[in-house]
């Protein structure tokens, strides 16, 4: 918004505005104070999960989701009421301590919760989530530009407190997972709460592979030790490489800066918030077709699928980019061309929505086992987090030295991640996350380093016994 950035970031507005056609359009936004303040929550957030791991372990996921919904309300409340650009980062970093909390327990919660069959569709809903509040704060920043006065941001930055009082009061209400209770010794409310949630009494099964994962993991003192063994080494290696290269994908470069891109591209002010609210709408939308995929044709098939399409994307978008605005970056587009760019990135960013968005938070939360779980999640976050945080730091540097290339830097990046999980990421469609071992023991890279009798199903053991 003009009034923010006069306010707050004078240099990039006085840039902004006083620019002629033949400025360099790839560069007026170039600043590293601009930067700071989106990537400062992420830096944050990065920190934040590592003890938020601990917390989860000790005293379960629903408190953990609690204390982080009440940091961001404070986060939010700094942030509206700002004065100056320390506020604001400060303000953007207890936001980035909320979402490091609830990014460490929320995906571990849903796995632990959901039943096998069911696990992709339930899990998305974490992604669905984070879909649906960025298409709000489009609409509410669209909405709030057209304030008169100087307060705009302001509202639109204290609208945040609303989903920060849902997330509260929703950590309140909701149990806790039959895994953190087991594991914290509370053995007879978490098989209540298993029959509860499965809508049955016929759990005996299920609950005895819960108690006996937690025996297991009850012998490991330092989960952050035992993470690092060669049984856990395929499950470590997805954990930093699957969010590592979900942001390598480019998809923050969109979501992030997609006012400020579109902008730089030769839309109007309203025209890019409204361009942003449509890349969020698609966003969404496209979020429910892998809830309806994930669990029938599985989570190889969306992110193959996804990345090749979001590669055709980025070459053609790239390419349309250099043909018109050239090297120099002081051309210019016609409305035509800026319909067509905002549907190459509309498709890239559906692709990203049904594949590696919401699969980047899934595989990685059901794929360890109970004793290193927290620290695996936390190692997802965090790995998450740090690339999000250099992404968003030197996105607009990058566009200013890369120009339309930085369309192909990211493509790149995604032929990688699409060579990447054809050969090293099995299938874990409708696996039981108790018996994920198994998967990667048949698998023909893995399978060496998963020992002979991991994973195997208690009453296979009784088989084996007998």
């Amino acid at each position: 918004m003009d009034v923010f950035l006069e306010d707050f970031f004078p240099g990039v507005y006085k840039t902004m505005k006083d620019g002629t056609k033949k400025e360099n359009q790839y560069c007026k936004f170039d600043s590293q104070l601009l930067t700071s303040f989106t990537s400062s929550l992420y830096l944050a957030g990065l920190v934040a999960s590592l003890f938020a791991s601990a917390i989860t372990r000790v005293f379960g996921r629903k408190v953990t989701m609690l204390f982080g919904g009440l940091i961001f309300l404070v986060g939010t409340a700094i942030n509206a009421a700002a004065i100056n650009v320390a506020m604001l980062i400060i303000g953007r970093l207890l936001l980035g301590v909320g979402i490091g909390f609830a990014n460490q327990s929320v995906p571990v919660y849903l796995s632990e919760m959901a039943p096998p069959q069911i696990r992709g569709a339930l899990n998305i809903g974490f992604q669905l989530a984070i879909t649906i509040g960025i298409l709000a704060a489009n609409f509410v920043n669209f909405g709030t530009n057209k304030i008169t006065g100087r307060y705009g941001w302001r509202v639109s930055i204290g609208l945040a407190a609303i989903p920060a009082i849902f997330m509260t009061i929703g950590a309140v209400c909701l149990p806790d997972t039959p895994n953190s209770l087991i594991d914290r010794g509370h053995r007879e409310k978490a098989k209540a709460i298993l029959m509860r949630i499965r809508g049955t009494a016929e759990v005996e099964e299920e609950f005895q592979d819960l108690c006996e994962a937690s025996e297991e993991s009850m012998k490991v003192d330092h989960p952050w030790k035992n993470i690092m063994e060669k049984k856990n080494r395929p499950q470590l290696i997805m954990a930093i490489m699957i969010p590592m290269l979900q942001q390598l994908t480019g998809i923050n470069v969109i979501m992030f800066y997609a006012p400020v891109l579109f902008k730089t591209l030769g839309f109007g002010n309203d025209a890019s918030l409204m361009s942003a609210a449509i890349t969020g709408v698609v966003n969404v939308l496209a979020t429910f077709v892998s809830i309806y995929c994930v669990d029938r044709y599985g989570r190889r098939f969306l992110f193959l699928e996804g990345g090749t399409q979001m590669i055709i994307c980025q070459i053609a978008v790239g390419t349309i980019i250099g043909v018109k605005f050239g090297v120099a970056g002081t051309g210019s587009i016609s409305k035509g061309v800026a319909d067509l760019l905002l549907l190459f990135i509309c498709v890239y960013v559906a692709a990203f929505a049904w594949s590696w968005g919401p699969l980047g938070w899934l595989v990685p939360s059901e794929i360890f086992s109970l004793e290193v779980r927290s620290a695996g999640q936390a190692i997802t976050v965090a790995v998450n987090f740090l690339f999000t945080f250099i992404i968003a730091q030197i996105f607009l540097s990058l566009l200013c030295h890369l120009k339309f290339g930085l369309f192909y830097f990211f493509g790149g990046f995604v032929v990688i991640a699409t060579i990447f999980i054809y050969f090293f990421l099995p299938e874990t469609r409708n696996v039981p996350i108790e018996e994920m071992n198994r998967v990667w023991k048949k698998h023909w890279f893995w399978g060496k380093y998963i020992p002979d009798d991991t994973g195997i199903h208690m009453s296979e053991k009784a088989k084996v016994v007998a």
